[in-house]
């Protein structure tokens, strides 16, 4: 693996870009203030080369060159590990590696074994996966084999799964998404075979937008609040997302928490985690949904639009 170029601040977060095999890769480390690095710290990798999904607010979705390998994401995850903590002892109470930077992870088989070897690589009492997934067709044999490896390797609380959802209409879902989605009885019926007692909720994701359709009840009538937890998020300022006209719900200043949609929810049972984070990451473009670099001829070409450049980091 070939470092391209560093984008951030050390103490908020780092876009990193990449070479592997002359294609390029991207991967985030982040902190949340007022949080310490020794507190929480975050890590987001890829895998995928693009993604073939073409979500209608994410960036990564304009080409697909095939799944990175084993060694690949654990390259990026070593990476940032070893140039804090070289002997790969992370003494981070929460320390979170989530496969959510560029890529659908259930279309590559090899993330299972990525998630395998983490916990003999690093020494991390506070390590906690997680996979966010839009549960794209074909991925049942992915899902059944993730849940196993949660069981054997991160039973009790130690693993984050999350689908990103985006509306409780189902057509709404697929135009966003893609058609071959998972229902969201489907995924209602996984979660509760996936969760056991001590586990983390299954989290449901919500990008919302202005003109987003949640209804809380329909999500109630087919969620149990006992088993999953409801996430809302801003819609980042994606290119794709600009283009597609969607202005976010949750805009720079609030925190979410003042949307009727989340005393609706709550009203219904279900834990909301209205969340925004550090805004300025935008500007980094180490946000979810955000995919800010070309690599032509041998150069790291940042897309319009994108601020990363002024945050350009030695080294």
């Amino acid at each position: 693996m070939n470092i391209l170029a560093r984008y951030g601040r050390e103490d908020l977060a780092v876009l990193t870009v990449a070479e592997i095999k002359g294609r390029v890769v991207e991967f985030a480390e982040s902190v949340q203030p007022p949080h310490s690095r020794e507190n929480k710290w975050v890590l987001v990798i890829s895998s995928l080369y693009g993604c073939p999904m073409k979500c209608r607010m994410c960036d990564a979705g304009e080409y697909y060159d095939g799944p990175l390998e084993t060694d690949a994401m654990l390259a990026q995850v070593d990476w940032m590990v070893q140039r804090r903590y070289p002997d790969r002892r992370v003494p981070a109470k929460k320390f979170k590696i989530q496969f959510a930077r560029i890529g659908e992870p259930a279309l590559n088989p090899a993330v299972l074994d990525t998630l395998r070897r983490l916990p003999v690589r690093y020494h991390a009492p506070g390590l906690m996966p997680c996979v966010s997934t839009v549960a794209p067709r074909g991925c049942e044999a992915f899902m059944e084999e993730l849940l196993e490896v949660k069981q054997q390797f991160f039973a009790g609380g130690s693993f984050q799964l999350q689908f990103s959802v985006h509306s409780s209409d189902e057509e709404i879902r697929r135009r966003w998404m893609a058609p071959g989605i998972w229902s969201l009885e489907r995924i209602a019926a996984f979660g509760h075979r996936w969760y056991r007692p001590g586990d983390r909720k299954v989290t449901l994701n919500f990008a919302v937008a202005r003109d987003s359709v949640i209804d809380a009840a329909v999500l109630r009538g087919i969620f149990d609040p006992a088993l999953f937890l409801i996430k809302l998020t801003p819609v980042n300022p994606t290119l794709k997302a600009r283009e597609q006209r969607m202005e976010s719900a949750i805009i720079m200043g609030e925190d979410g928490s003042g949307l009727p949609l989340v005393q609706d929810l709550r009203g219904l049972g279900f834990d909301v985690v209205p969340s925004v984070g550090e805004w300025e990451e935008n500007r980094i473009g180490t946000n979810c949904g955000q995919f800010a670099t070309h690599f032509r001829n041998g150069r790291v070409i940042l897309k319009p639009g994108y601020t990363s450049r002024e945050y350009l980091l030695p080294g």
